[in-house]
């Protein structure tokens, strides 16, 4: 059995990483890109076609549509139809396009904050307006409440620190000039893994007013053991048909700079437009690794990924067990996936753009700033754990010596 080595520490400086383009001395620990060397399965592959020597221009293969296919039908436990998938260049790229395409200047596309920043950037630099939805959130989950006869109980969302709140997404979905709905699953930063209920329900809604779902599922394959995440075009007829899916392996198998990505659109009619613009766009035309990448990822690579899965969830156990320990004014969200930690620093500050600049400044750490991630988020900073252990240590000691400088410099306070 292949054994994978994720303590090994590669050195990514004058690589051209962007994460790694930082000052000497600094641990950057945010943008969502992993510091382990991808699956041996793939770097095999990328070696034989470089061996090739031609890299003239290319077409999508059968075997692309295969590979996606056989994935989520064993992973996910959803049969995708061949045709329902569109080869992209990237998830970003493909949400840009549907929102030029499946949208119109001056009108509100929906997203439920905290979440990720590029969707802001998607909506607002091609003219249409973003419209946050705040997620409920309650630190530690629900608070126990009086029940029959005074019996403590507690509410279906205990233990999930975050939840839809669908009071306040009903009544944004029925302006009609909100058109669009950008859905994250699983969320980016929070880590929720939405059930299939409450994926019924938005899918519902947004059928009731006539507002199309794009949902991104790029982390989907980043799930803590024994974890399952649902595809939103599963749960019903009219979430397929009212929705169209962003996937891809890029972050799962660590290989973003491959720049291979689908687009699931099950209705023929939005599937048509969809390609359309994909294709207006010129985003729609792999390069000479993309689709190999892509085989041998869903073809050869679950015993890697069922390896990292295994190690991110222990890092994720260290960091937890660290701020409880050292850290007791930081609360780490309860999280079912990702390998992004979201952590609430309100007790030190609700400025996280200055806290994140001023644990930079003392430490060398660089994270992200919840900030980013809409109004919501302004309270967080998010930690990416994807690297090795002992990074993941380094990481945590630069977090405490930053927060308590902070603390003893008094900066926070009014």
């Amino acid at each position: 059995m292949e054994q994978f080595d994720f303590d090994r520490e590669v050195d990514r400086r004058g690589t051209g990483s962007l994460k790694w383009d930082v000052r000497e001395g600094e641990l950057p620990m945010w943008v969502a890109d992993m510091d382990f060397e991808t699956a041996p399965c793939i770097r095999r592959t990328l070696a034989a076609r470089v061996g090739h020597g031609v890299f003239g221009y290319n077409v999508v293969p059968e075997e692309w549509y295969k590979a996606y296919q056989s994935w989520w039908e064993k992973r996910h436990h959803f049969r995708m139809e061949a045709d329902w998938l569109i080869f992209c260049t990237g998830v970003v790229p493909a949400l840009s396009s549907i929102v030029r395409k499946m949208t119109t200047v001056g009108e509100n596309v929906l997203i439920l904050t905290p979440v990720y920043n590029i969707f802001f950037n998607s909506i607002v630099n091609n003219g249409r307006n973003v419209v946050q939805c705040p997620l409920k959130y309650r630190r530690d989950g629900a608070e126990k409440s009086g029940g029959k006869d005074g019996v403590e109980t507690e509410p279906a969302w205990a233990g999930r620190e975050y939840e839809i709140d669908f009071e306040a997404m009903e009544k944004a979905l029925s302006d009609p000039q909100t058109t669009l709905l950008i859905f994250c699953n699983p969320h980016n930063p929070v880590g929720r893994i939405w059930g299939r209920e409450e994926l019924f329900r938005v899918g519902e809604l947004c059928a009731k007013y006539h507002v199309l779902v794009v949902s991104d599922e790029i982390h989907c394959d980043i799930t803590d053991p024994g974890k399952e995440y649902i595809p939103f075009a599963s749960v019903s007829d009219v979430c397929r048909d009212n929705s169209i899916t962003c996937i891809a392996p890029t972050k799962a198998f660590n290989m973003a700079g491959m720049q291979t990505a689908a687009v699931s659109v099950p209705n023929p009619l939005l599937r048509h437009k969809v390609w359309r613009g994909l294709n207006t766009d010129e985003v729609a035309e792999p390069n000479s690794f993309a689709v190999p990448v892509t085989v041998a990822a869903f073809g050869e690579g679950g015993p890697w990924l069922d390896a990292l899965r295994e190690y991110l969830y222990e890092n994720k156990t260290l960091v937890r067990q660290f701020a409880a320990e050292y850290l007791p004014k930081v609360h780490v969200v309860s999280s079912e996936a990702l390998y992004l930690l979201w952590l609430d620093c309100r007790e030190y500050t609700e400025d996280s753009v200055a806290l994140t600049e001023f644990i930079r400044e003392k430490t060398g750490l660089y994270v992200s700033e919840g900030a980013e991630y809409g109004e919501a988020g302004r309270c967080f900073l998010r930690l990416n754990v994807a690297c090795p252990r002992a990074r993941v240590r380094e990481g945590l000691q630069r977090l405490k010596d930053g927060l308590e400088a902070a603390e003893a410099d008094l900066w926070m306070q009014p």
